[in-house]
Parts: C-alpha cells; sequence; structure tokens
C-alpha cells in the first residue's frame, strides 16, 4: 500500500477526488488503477527529507485509485478514516500501521439528507446575485452530500490545516456534518459582508477612476501641447524633464518627486504653489551629476599665478603643491586652505586665480558678520520664507558641482541667539562628512567633497579651534615697497586705466610719483589704499581728458611735484623714528590687522607717593607686561629705582585713540624702564621686539615679517628680535632684511647692554 503525507486538504471518507499525478512526486511511478492508497495528514508543512514521527496526526484516510487519465488526472476515492499507528520514515518513504475508524453513526439517513438539503438551499440563494451564479447553481447541483459539498468548497472556506483535521476526527456524524455546515455558513456570511462592502464603496470607487482617467487624459493632452509649443511648457512638465535630467541621487529625485506630485495635486490656485515652484527650481538648478577628472597643467598653472600676483612665493608654491596632488589622485584631495594676512595682499583674488589654473567655476562667499546658523545651513521649510543656506546658494550659483568656493572672513563670524555659523561649518569644511552635507531647505544630501574650498582671514585669533583644526593656515605677508611698486606698474595702474576709459598713452604716473604714492600717502601691507590712489589720480585725468576733448589731445603725465594736485596734501602722516633721543622712552613693534607698526613706550617720573599711571588703551596682556618689566628693572636696578618710592610712575602709549595689547611689548616697556631710572637714552634707530619672563628670558612672538618692514619704513636701522623667532628671518623679504641689522637675543640684559650700554 503506498502511503503519501498530505497538508492543509480537507479529505473526507465516501468522495471521489481528481489529483494531477505530479502531486504524489517520487512516488508517481507507483500509481496503478485499483491500487490501494493510504492519505497521512501531516500537521505543518515540511519536506519529505524532514519527515518526524510528531509530525503526522493520528487519524487519516484509506483510499483507492480508480483511474489514471492519459493526462495524468488521478481519480481517487476514499474509503475509511483509519487510525495511524507507528509512524517511521525511511529514504524519504513513510512507513505506518492502522486500523478503521468507525464513525459513530447518530445521525440517521433521513436527518443527513435533510442538513444537505438545507444546506444546498442555502447555497442556491446565496450564488443568485453573482455573475457567477449560473456556473456555481451546476457546480452545487452535482454535489451529493455534505461530505462532498465540503470537499467541493474546501478551498474557499476559511479554514486552517488544524480545523480540516477536526472535521475529519470528529467520529461523530452529527458533530462532524455541524462542523461542516458551521464552516459553510461561514463562508456566506463573510462573503455577503464583503460584498455588501464593496457595493458601498463602488460608487467612491467609480468616482476615483474616472477622476484618474480624466486626469490621464488631460496629462496627455497637456504632453502634446507642450510637444507642439515647447516655449509654452507647463510648470510640471518642465520640472518632470528637469528631474529626470537631474542626475540626483536617489534620496534627492524621491523628495522632488514627492514635492512635484503634490505640486500637481494643488494646482496654480493653491497658496503653496509658489512655495513649491521655488524648491523644485531650486533642486533642479543645482549640479547633481559627479564632473570627471580634468588634467591638471602644473606648468599651466604657475604660470596664470605669475600672471595674476606678483611675489608671494611660497604661496604660490604651496597652493601647486596642492594641484600635484591632485593631479597625481585624479580627484579633489588635500588640506582646506586658510590665507591668513593683512587686509589687501591678495587673499580673495588667489582664489579666482585658482580657479582659472583648474579651468572651473569661481564663486565666493562673504562671512563677515553672518551670526545665524541657517545662513550657513538654511532654513527648514516649515518656516514663512524659507531658503537656502549660502553654500547651496553658492553651488547654485556657480552652475557646478566642483567649483573653487572662497569662505571670505571666516575670522569674522559671530555667535548670538540664532546659533553659530561657525560650528555650522565644521561639516562643510570636513573631507569625511561633506560628501552628504544636508541643507534644512533642500532636505536632502548633496555632495561637497568635490569642491575646493579656500578660507580666508586676517587673523586666527577669533576663529574657533575645531574650525581652525580642519584647515592649514598660509600665511600672507605684507608686501614690501618694491612689491608694491611692481605691483602696481604691472596690474593697478593698466586696470585702472582700463576701468576709467583712459588710454595708455593719455595718462602716465612717473616711476617717483609712484614711490612717493607708496612712502607718503599709504601706510599698510597690502595695496587697497595705493589702488585708491591711483584711481583718484585717473579720475582727475578724466575731467582734465574730458574737458580739453574738444581741443588736440592731452597727454597728462603725473610726477613728484604734481602729485599734490591729484591727491592732496598727505592724509596718513607714518610713524617715523626719533628725531633726538630721550631717557625713558624706548621703540617697539607691533602687528595689527592692517600690517605691522612702530610702536614707542615712554614712561615718566613725576611728584607722588610710587602710584603707577598707565595710559594709551592698554589690554589686559599689555598691563601683565608693564607688571612684570617694572619687577624686573626693579630687580636689575635696585639702588636706582629707590625713587620711585617717592614718585608717581606714568606709561603712555601713543596713539591713545588705538586700543593695543599683547606681550610682544614686554621687552620694549623694560627697555623704556631701565632707561628711565638709569637716565639713559637709547639710540633712536634701534627697535626691539620680544615677550619676557620673570626670569629675564626673551620669548618668541608673532607677525615678525611685518614688524621688521614696519621698522624699514620708519628709518630703524637695528632691530633686535627673540632668538627663537630666526627661522622666522626666511618669511622677511630679502630687500627688508638688506636694510635692518637684525639681532637675535636669549636676555634681557643683553638687550640693555646693547641699547643703554649699561
Amino acid at each position: 500500500m503506498l502511503i503519501q503525507p498530505i497538508y492543509n486538504i480537507l479529505l473526507l471518507p465516501d468522495v471521489t477526488y481528481y489529483f494531477k499525478k505530479d502531486f504524489f512526486a517520487e512516488r508517481a511511478d507507483c500509481l496503478e488503477s485499483d491500487a490501494e492508497l493510504l492519505f497521512i495528514m501531516l500537521k505543518n508543512e515540511t519536506e519529505g527529507s524532514q519527515y518526524q514521527a510528531d509530525d503526522f496526526y493520528p487519524i487519516g484516510l484509506s483510499a483507492k485509485i480508480e483511474s489514471i487519465s492519459e493526462e495524468d488526472v488521478v481519480q481517487i476515492r476514499t474509503i475509511d478514516r483509519v487510525e495511524i499507528s507507528n509512524p517511521a520514515v525511511e529514504n524519504n518513504e513513510v512507513h505506518a500501521s492502522f486500523t478503521v475508524r468507525p464513525s459513530v453513526e447518530d445521525l440517521s439517513d433521513e436527518e443527513q439528507q435533510a442538513s444537505f438539503s438545507e444546506l444546498r438551499s442555502a447555497l442556491l440563494r446565496f450564488v443568485q446575485g453573482y455573475q457567477w451564479g449560473l456556473w456555481a447553481r451546476g457546480y452545487i447541483l452535482q454535489r451529493k452530500d455534505l461530505n462532498d459539498m465540503a470537499s467541493a468548497l474546501s478551498e474557499y472556506l476559511n479554514l486552517t490545516a488544524d480545523e480540516k483535521y477536526q472535521i475529519l476526527a470528529a467520529d461523530s456524524i452529527r458533530l462532524r456534518y455541524g462542523l461542516i455546515s458551521k464552516a459553510i455558513k461561514e463562508f456566506m456570511e463573510i462573503a455577503k459582508v464583503s460584498s455588501e462592502a464593496q457595493e458601498a464603496q463602488k460608487g467612491d470607487q467609480e468616482q476615483l477612476y474616472r477622476e484618474a482617467a480624466l486626469k490621464k487624459q488631460i496629462d496627455y493632452l497637456q504632453r502634446e501641447l507642450d510637444d507642439m509649443h515647447p516655449e509654452n511648457i507647463s510648470d510640471v512638465r518642465k520640472f518632470e524633464k528637469k528631474i529626470k535630467e537631474s542626475g540626483m541621487n536617489k534620496e534627492a529625485r524621491r523628495e522632488a518627486e514627492k514635492v512635484l506630485n503634490r505640486m500637481r495635486q494643488e494646482g496654480k490656485e493653491s497658496h503653496e504653489y509658489g512655495l513649491l515652484y521655488d524648491y523644485l527650481d531650486f533642486v533642479t538648478s543645482l549640479s547633481w551629476k559627479s564632473p570627471g577628472f580634468t588634467p591638471i597643467d602644473l606648468e599651466q598653472a604657475e604660470k596664470i599665478l605669475n600672471e595674476d600676483h606678483y611675489g608671494l612665493k611660497k604661496v604660490k608654491e604651496r597652493i601647486i603643491q596642492q594641484l600635484a596632488v591632485m593631479a597625481l589622485n585624479k580627484k579633489q584631495y588635500g588640506s582646506i586652505l586658510l590665507f591668513v594676512g593683512a587686509p589687501g595682499t591678495g587673499k580673495t583674488s588667489i582664489g579666482q586665480s585658482i580657479a582659472r589654473a583648474l579651468g572651473r567655476e569661481y564663486v565666493r562667499i562673504s562671512l563677515g558678520g553672518v551670526r545665524d546658523e541657517a545662513e550657513i545651513r538654511g532654513h527648514r521649510r516649515t518656516y514663512i520664507g524659507a531658503m537656502p543656506g549660502r553654500i547651496m546658494e553658492a553651488m547654485k550659483r556657480s552652475g557646478a558641482s566642483n567649483p573653487v568656493m572662497v569662505l571670505d572672513e571666516v575670522d569674522k563670524l559671530a555667535k548670538d541667539y540664532g546659533g553659530d555659523p561657525a560650528s555650522a561649518l565644521l561639516e562643510v569644511l570636513d573631507p569625511e562628512q561633506n560628501s552628504t552635507f544636508t541643507d534644512h531647505y533642500m532636505n536632502v544630501p548633496y555632495d561637497l567633497s568635490n569642491v575646493l574650498f579656500v578660507c580666508t582671514a586676517n587673523t586666527t585669533d577669533t576663529i574657533p579651534e575645531p574650525l581652525l583644526n580642519r584647515m592649514e593656515v598660509i600665511s600672507f605677508p605684507g608686501y614690501t615697497a618694491v612689491e608694491k611698486y611692481h605691483i602696481a606698474k604691472k596690474h593697478l595702474i593698466p586696470k585702472a586705466l582700463d576701468t576709467m576709459g583712459i588710454g595708455k598713452s593719455m595718462l602716465k604716473i612717473t616711476d617717483g610719483a609712484l614711490r612717493q604714492i607708496i612712502d607718503e600717502y599709504t601706510m599698510e601691507s597690502g595695496v587697497r589704499d595705493l589702488k585708491k590712489c591711483i584711481e583718484t589720480i585717473c579720475r582727475s585725468a578724466a575731467v582734465e581728458l574730458v574737458k580739453n576733448s574738444s581741443s588736440e589731445p592731452k597727454n597728462i603725465s603725473v610726477t613728484r611735484s604734481s602729485l599734490s594736485d591729484y591727491l592732496g596734501r598727505k592724509q596718513i602722516r607714518s610713524e617715523q623714528k626719533l628725531s633726538s633721543r630721550i631717557p625713558g622712552v624706548a621703540t617697539g613693534l607691533a602687528w595689527t590687522r592692517s600690517g605691522g607698526a612702530i610702536l614707542f613706550i615712554e614712561t615718566k617720573l613725576t611728584e607722588g607717593k610710587g602710584r603707577l599711571l598707565i595710559t594709551g588703551q592698554l589690554g589686559d596682556v599689555m598691563k601683565e607686561s608693564v607688571q612684570i618689566a617694572l619687577s624686573l628693572v626693579k630687580s636689575l636696578y635696585p639702588k636706582e629705582c629707590k625713587v620711585l618710592e617717592d614718585h608717581d610712575l606714568h606709561i603712555h602709549v601713543p596713539a591713545g585713540a588705538v586700543p593695543k595689547d599683547g606681550p610682544s611689548a614686554g621687552i620694549t616697556l623694560t627697555t623704556a624702564l631701565a632707561s628711565l631710572v638709569t637716565g639713559k637714552a637709547a639710540d633712536t634707530d634701534v627697535a626691539m621686539t620680544g615677550e619676557v619672563s620673570l626670569r629675564g628670558g626673551i620669548m618668541p612672538i608673532g607677525g615678525l615679517s611685518e614688524k621688521l618692514m614696519a621698522a624699514q619704513r620708519s628709518g630703524i636701522k637695528r632691530v633686535f628680535i627673540p632668538a627663537d623667532n630666526v627661522d622666522d628671518l626666511d618669511d622677511v623679504a630679502d630687500e627688508v632684511k638688506e636694510k635692518l641689522k637684525i639681532i637675535p637675543v636669549k636676555k634681557v640684559t643683553e638687550v640693555l647692554k646693547a641699547v643703554l650700554k649699561v
């Protein structure tokens, strides 16, 4: 006898079933007409190789194969319910013993027929309202009893495998028929409720289908019109096309399509239509496609840098190094560059040269005075008047995904209740994070890793440490007088003439006049004031040329003697060295944001009670330097300092209206006080810079290049600097070092001995 495990099929005795031959799988070859068969019920759906004795229910069905058709359809007639014992599995075949399990005949034939007739009538009434009712009626009328009816409808009944087994396992015919009747009636009730629900929704669905069909038709007609008149293309169609061609990442595309669908549904009359339009217009205007790498010609890049900027040798070398690394890696690579220097030294304009050398777009963002984090990251679209941040707005302006972006004046970012914009820049300038930069307005990530960021600042003092750590500081030294002369000849004068519309032959500024402008009309590390003076001369010359346009052409020449006619009297009077030696006065060197300057420290004793008076708007650090210098002088000259017990000491640092701070005036304060108490004046052609300690040591300072240039401009001949700053002399222009005698010192006593001869 062939034993066939089955799962989740309702089998009942004395019913004819039809199976495809392949249902019996590996046992199909053993099937023969009149062969006996035993169906054994599985608790769970299990493959043959994994059968266990516990997988089978204890009650099954005996059956007999009546015929096998040419179409491999097996007709089987079930016979008796059987009780299974000792099931075992061997080579994927099930072996078991069984005994017939008789049913309890507690329902007469008349009662069975009555139950069947009642259920059949109910089913016939149920199927009348359906299109397939005629077919179903014939199908129902073919059933001869409840077992046959339940087996025929089993795939439609909402029964679990366990519930189907419970029907088979019921010994009582009354109970079995009751379970069958209940299952069929539940099926009819569920179908009836579903039908009623469908009818209730039919009207709404038809309305929705009609609306969808009309929209599709309108959309089709709109597309036809757009193709006929591309100049009048609809907003929705325009953005569909832009989104498709934009090359957005998946997340951005999903968000854009979501907004587009909302825009389509809202219609032009909606008050949100404009907001949705602005968003889509912005995101589709960005360049999303990752650019291919463009080969870098280092020789051409070096040529461009030299054409656009005079001097700045070390700065150019560092830029060329960055470009070389990018050329080797064939991608954006290297540190974020931070150019630090005085105004007018070319920090911003060199960014344009880098862009030209790389063949990229150039875009500049001014960060001076930015207080709100949203200026960097953008505003969320939930706010009225929301707009993207400056970074993404600049990306839109550039029209490229790999521009050279100059972040100007990063040292002038501010912090208030609107957040900290410097912190928002951390993600922008971090190569590990900016590939997924998310602007709040866009609310989708954008790849900034292909952007070459260049930052500028006048000082690093106000830049937060975490932001400063992400950048490589490159100092821009101030220009010497010779460099300013060449910059004016090569760049400033030709540009001013072109801007004013003056021909090169119409106006000539002599070399002597140009040098006089540099020496007497400007005092700066950069060339902005020099540029203004040249433009002033050009404007005055333009007036003369226009007035004389009716007569013969006039060529104007600006000389040293005629310079005051164009620029007037000198507006800037740079500090010059002292004309005479005065005890108690020493010359120091200071760094300012506009370059270097000389600084006079003046001290004086007056009748009093030993008080100390400090004037000149000194900061806390410089006031502490005064205390250190006074203590040093008292320890070095105890006898001479007794005069301080019955005299007041006044220390003044001109100019009084300019705030001053920093420790580098320590050696100058010490020298001035030593000169005061000893009565020995310092030489007028000597200047000094350096921080002092209570041990009498001289410690290093910053801004050495600018300070030495200021000393050279002011006529100083000798300069004392900290010995630890000797390496910084490499950054000082040769023409400055040639005109100064620079003396490195380690101890205060070395300076006092050389300057005061004590």
